[in-house]
């Protein structure tokens, strides 16, 4: 049991990780930015 908690954290900061580097590339931004405006 212990041991699927401790996968399952580092999974979760694995894909944490991943977004905040998307965040940092502008064009991801802009690309982000566009595909919501799209919705409206």
């Amino acid at each position: 049991m212990r041991i699927s908690t401790f996968l399952f954290s580092i999974a979760a900061l694995v894909a944490l990780a991943g977004v905040f580097l998307m965040y940092t590339r502008p064009a991801f931004m802009v690309m982000l930015a566009e595909q919501l405006w799209a919705c409206f």
